[in-house]
């Protein structure tokens, strides 16, 4: 006789089983097999777009993956990579300066050079590998960074929804996207746990990786200002010879500094920041002569000089008429205003709301909104953590990558995908 068969576990039983047993790897195992997997989705449609990628100004049609994902500003990294930066700006007849490389920050190309000249590889794969182990790197911190503020399991889902997000895929090709976003996570951690002096090579880096210098120095003179006048400051040393509690005082870091110290280790971060921040307008300046060799640059894709909060009023127009088009910046503000009012955004304390405030005002100053526009929202990755503290639901947050993934669809379709447009060109991602 033999044994009756043991009935098969259902797919649902089979699925909480790997969980359970995932449940118990170390955090960096949890967090790098989550970002790993979302790569591979990421993949995967990168993969399906390339089947109905036509005739580009890059390579046949039909491309294979590694191809697909070197284009667009890739090729301008490889570029500052194989060449360098040009001593002196390149312009038309009518004097008008060109496209160049001094847009593209110098730290990811001079990584990828190193790379290249000790193994030998091909620039773009060097570019490729360390955007890759970036992005791997990035979604390990962001993870420590969340955890700072949640328990395992909300940090977890917030590294999700960053690994997730519509325009994620970013992080696996040849952009800075991906190590700045290493740099800016480590230095908010840095800052949370106020180790501000281990923060200053960290900010540096990050200032020469991509244009989020000026933000990051604003957060920081603001978080010192705010520091000044509360818990570590006069206000707070007032309260404390009365004998009264600092209200809004922060608990104190194991390990971090306080007090004066602590409040001029802060203002020195500030100052670092801020230089740090110049650097390479500075760079290009004594390179070329040209005291606006950066800016000139960067206003080449926008066809027009730069005049702060202008851009956005005009696309305001342009999308929704006179009248609706002035107001509409307007009522973007207020919108993100209420967010970050609100009580799940709250909760990520003072240092990564400011950080979000003022990136977002410098995106608002300074940005021309386009369709790249979506890219550059990727360094406000903290609301990550605030989107999985709206509900513990697992139907909610599963909802959330789900969507995401959708989207990711739509981001590589619309937007990494060439075709031209009727007036040539396309829209870039």
């Amino acid at each position: 006789m033999t044994a009756p068969d043991r009935p098969r576990p259902s797919p649902g039983a089979t699925l909480a089983a790997a969980g359970a047993h995932a449940a118990r790897w170390p955090w960096w195992l949890q967090a790098g097999v989550l970002y790993l997997a979302a790569r591979l989705v990421s993949a995967a449609i990168f993969m399906a777009a390339a089947l109905h990628q036509g005739v580009n100004p890059w390579f046949p049609a039909k491309p294979d993956y590694w191809n697909f994902i070197n284009i667009w500003d890739a090729r301008w990294y490889g570029e500052a990579l194989g060449n360098g930066y040009p001593s002196r700006l390149p312009t038309d007849e009518a004097g008008n300066v060109q496209e160049n490389a001094w847009a593209f920050y110098p730290l990811f190309p001079v990584l990828g050079r190193a790379l290249t000249g000790l193994t030998g590889i091909a620039p773009a794969a060097s570019l490729t590998i360390i955007a890759m182990a970036s992005g791997l790197a990035a979604a390990l911190v962001v993870y420590r960074l969340f955890r700072e503020l949640a328990t395992h399991r909300t940090a977890l889902w917030g590294a999700a929804f960053f690994a997730t997000f519509p325009v994620a895929p970013v992080l696996q090709v040849p952009y800075a996207e991906s190590l700045n976003l290493l740099l800016l996570a480590t230095a908010l951690l840095l800052v949370v746990r106020r180790r501000y002096l281990w923060a200053m090579p960290v900010v540096l880096l990050m200032c020469l990786s991509r244009p989020t210098g000026v933000p990051f120095a604003a957060m920081v003179g603001l978080l010192f200002l705010h520091r000044l006048f509360t818990h570590d400051g006069f206000r707070g040393r007032v309260l404390r010879r009365r004998g009264l509690p600092a209200a809004g005082a922060p608990a104190p870091v194991a390990g971090g500094p306080s007090g004066a110290g602590g409040l001029w280790s802060l203002a020195a971060l500030a100052v670092v920041s801020a230089a740090g921040a110049l650097a390479w307008p500075a760079i290009a300046w004594a390179t070329t002569g040209d005291i606006q060799a950066y800016t000139k640059t960067e206003t080449v894709w926008r066809g027009h000089d730069l005049v702060p909060f202008k851009p956005w009023f005009d696309t305001g127009v342009q999308l929704f008429g006179p009248v609706l088009g002035l107001l509409a910046p307007f009522a973007f503000v207020a919108v993100f205003v209420l967010v970050m009012m609100s009580r799940p955004v709250a909760a990520l304390g003072t240092e990564l709301r400011l950080w979000c405030v003022c990136y977002v005002g410098y995106l608002l100053a300074f940005l021309h909104p386009q369709t790249s526009t979506f890219r550059m929202l990727l360094p406000l990755f903290p609301l990550a953590l605030g989107a999985a503290f709206v509900s513990r639901s697992r139907a909610y947050r599963g909802t959330v990558v789900l969507m995401f993934v959708l989207l990711q669809i739509v981001w590589i379709v619309w937007l990494w995908t060439w075709a031209q447009l009727p007036g040539g060109g396309d829209y870039p991602p």
